[in-house]
């Protein structure tokens, strides 16, 4: 019997790349979802399928025609401007559940994306579970250690990304000495951290006191399977830019994009990098 084909809706940012090459290397069947918008410069020499978010009786179509039961969803994505003259079919039949989706909160569109491809008879997997070694592990995976006071940082921020999660806000935050010098939303982590660069050196002139940490996690009861946060080594340059001392993240809940490159960045920068282990339970498989 054939392998089971992966359909890899790829988003911004190297993870769609990397599982492709994957795919390829591994001899296991694949598309590239490329959706009309999304601009990519690495699709040479991978199998394209070229979609239009209006027309997902097409898309669906096509996952057939190229036996793909698969599907996972890697890169960034920006909501569609959804255009009403271009709706198949199967857009029409879906409209009501799909607008009302979109103007809800991240999350809960992720959840309405899943299920729409679900009831098509497709399978969702997380891009952690086709490739190894993605997601961050418990500990201290740098060379160097975070301070008392850099661990008490890194706890307040555990706690207010919690917070921010649970209004499916954002995914992160960074915080010096006790105080939040940004938020993520809907602009990202890099425009936080850039923020943080512009605005947060005045709160760090104790000696004695934390330089300041990013934090990041799932949302609560966020499925695990879709759009995890992740860091890479441009998160960590951000980082240094803006003068923190460290990087934390959920342990196992958490990717890691390019992890020697990552480890070789916080090493040279001087930056920690932490696996957190949270207390709370996982939203995985939710």
């Amino acid at each position: 019997m054939p392998a089971e084909g992966i359909a890899i809706v790829a988003g911004r940012g190297v993870l769609p790349r990397l599982i492709a090459e994957d795919c390829r290397r591994r001899r296991i069947p694949y598309r590239v979802v490329v959706f009309e918008g999304v601009e990519l410069d690495w699709l040479e020499g991978h199998p394209v399928l070229r979609e239009i978010f209006e027309k997902p009786g097409k898309l669906f179509a096509d996952l057939r025609a190229a036996a793909c039961g698969v599907v996972t969803f890697a890169g960034g994505m920006t909501r569609p401007k959804l255009r009403p003259t271009r709706f198949d079919l199967k857009f029409l039949g879906m409209a009501p559940r799909l607008i009302a989706g979109l103007r809800a909160g991240d999350d809960a569109t992720l959840r309405m994306v899943a299920a729409i491809f679900e009831a098509e008879g497709l399978r969702i997997r997380a891009p952690h579970e086709i490739l190894s070694d993605l997601l961050v592990t418990p500990g201290v995976i740098s060379r160097r250690v975070p301070s008392a006071a850099d661990r008490a940082d890194v706890a307040r921020a555990a706690a207010i990304v919690t917070a921010l999660g649970a209004a499916d806000v954002g995914q992160g935050a960074v915080v010096a000495q006790g105080l939040c010098l940004g938020l993520e939303s809907i602009q990202g982590t890099d425009a936080m951290l850039d923020f943080v660069a512009a605005t947060g050196a005045p709160f760090r002139r104790d000696p004695e006191g934390g330089r300041g940490v990013l934090y990041k996690a799932p949302k609560p009861g966020q499925d695990w399977r879709i759009d995890l946060p992740a860091i890479g080594p441009e998160t960590i340059r951000r980082a240094a830019a803006a003068g923190l001392a460290g990087i934390a993240v959920r342990a196992g809940g958490v990717l890691m994009i390019g992890r020697e490159d990552c480890l070789a960045t916080a090493d040279a920068a001087g930056l920690f990098l932490l696996g957190h282990e949270a207390e709370e339970p996982s939203g995985e498989g939710a």
